[in-house]
């Protein structure tokens, strides 16, 4: 149902996942625009590649809390208005905050509308309203990061992960979950696209995890 509350909560949603972590961070400590460097995008990944893990770790943590924050202003939306807490049309509230908070990332108004792919985001997303889904795209990232060096592929996969547990893992029967699963697959397969050719081509930035970062 269309509501005063529903409406507000969707632009704050919006505005939540706007705040563009990554640009503020790099013009605040380093003096310079992260879109204009790397990837060219404003997200944890590249913030990785360009400034090191001291940069990368805060944009990504609050990145994720972008998500989760935007997704549980449900909780606010009267229960009259979007039924129980585990209800079907409760859990669409949720999906629908929290891809708001996404398109918020990829497009904020902060920024110029230049913004991020919305990995982490899209975790945070996930982690409030699957839990154990998203501490298993935790894990698989934290692996293939650790094995691979690629914060790209990293994401890449563990996104990946997110339908295949809500299907097969920890089966979740509302259909609205699984579709969002899908078509979250097709947005990092979207906004991946350069990292994807890079990785075939063996020329994808890695990122150094153990060394400090040298001038």
């Amino acid at each position: 149902m269309i509501s005063v509350y529903s409406i507000s909560a969707l632009i704050l949603a919006y505005l939540f996942g706007s705040i563009p972590t990554a640009v503020w961070i790099g013009q605040a400590f380093y003096g310079i625009d992260i879109r204009e460097y790397g990837s060219g995008n404003a997200g944890a990944t590249n913030t990785f590649r360009v400034l090191g893990k001291k940069a990368g770790i805060p944009v990504m943590l609050i990145d994720i809390l972008k998500g989760w924050t935007a997704t549980n202003l449900a909780y606010f939306i009267p229960i009259s208005l979007v039924g129980h807490h585990n209800s079907i049309a409760f859990t669409n509230y949720e999906l629908a905050l929290g891809i708001t908070a996404v398109m918020g990332h990829l497009f904020p108004i902060f920024a110029g509308f230049r913004g991020g792919k919305g990995i982490a985001t899209l975790f945070g997303m996930v982690l409030a309203v699957h839990l154990q889904a998203a501490l298993l795209c935790v894990f698989v990232f934290i692996l293939v990061l650790l094995i691979t060096r690629y914060v790209s592929l990293g994401s890449i996969l563990a996104g990946f992960m997110y339908p295949i547990a809500v299907i097969f893992i920890f089966p979740v029967y509302i259909k609205s979950v699984v579709i969002y699963g899908m078509c979250m697959c097709i947005l990092i397969l979207v906004t991946h696209q350069k990292n994807i050719e890079r990785l075939l081509k063996g020329k994808e930035s890695k990122v150094n995890l153990f060394k400090k970062k040298t001038a």
